[in-house]
């Protein structure tokens, strides 16, 4: 295989490849775990996309060079203020506004997380990515998909390997579900105690009484 075919892991474009991936990974998984665990994401994950895509908007708006993709990226980064605009405007009665609150909600953390480091990344570094073939475009995105959904799976059985009290020493509350206490200690819950050995009563030779 000649040095043309096998792109060197220092080349830009792999680089770019390790950067974003990595980068989106790390941030995706808790969100995602959050949602398995617990059926719902918390306020902080949301908020905190809210105000790194608003950030992020108003360097768009405000920068000179906008490029062909400015109008794209502004309705992109809007999204995020869409939900935070239904949620104050919603009614908490169940009805349709709030059904599509809770979806735009999800989907703001889910899919805003990663969607919205990659245009913070390709306005603070704008050449990151332009060497990106589709394949690696591809690559990328099914790494991203593939942490998101084992994550979530993790946060569904959590049970199997951790317990209640992991998640209350982290400052997290328990979620619904999770383990009391070790499996070990679930096995040896069945066993019978030791039996307990009375003291023998024996008499003093001097004295002539019960001693212990």
């Amino acid at each position: 295989m000649s040095s043309e075919e096998m792109e060197p892991v220092t080349s830009t474009p792999a680089r770019a490849q390790v950067v974003v991936a990595v980068g989106m990974c790390v941030a995706i998984w808790w969100p995602s775990f959050t949602l398995g665990a617990w059926g719902r994401l918390f306020f902080d994950q949301v908020l905190s996309v809210w105000a790194a895509a608003t950030a992020a908007l108003l360097v768009v708006i405000f920068r000179r060079d906008g490029g062909r993709y400015r109008t794209r990226r502004v309705v992109a980064l809007l999204v995020p203020s869409l939900w935070l605009v239904l949620a104050i405007a919603g009614t908490n009665d169940g009805g349709t506004l709030d059904v599509l609150t809770d979806i735009l909600g999800s989907t703001v953390a889910v899919v805003g997380i990663p969607a919205t480091m990659w245009v913070l990344s390709r306005i603070i570094w704008p050449e990151l990515g332009s060497g990106l073939t589709m394949g690696r475009r591809v690559l990328v995105l099914a790494s991203v998909l593939f942490i998101a959904v084992s994550a979530y799976l993790l946060g569904v059985n959590n049970a199997a390997f951790m317990t209640c009290e992991d998640f209350t020493v982290s400052g997290n509350s328990e979620p619904a579900g999770c383990a009391s206490e070790p499996r070990d200690q679930d096995r040896s819950r069945g066993s019978a105690p030791a039996p307990v050995v009375p003291a023998q009563t024996v008499l003093d030779p001097i004295w002539g009484g019960p001693h212990a």
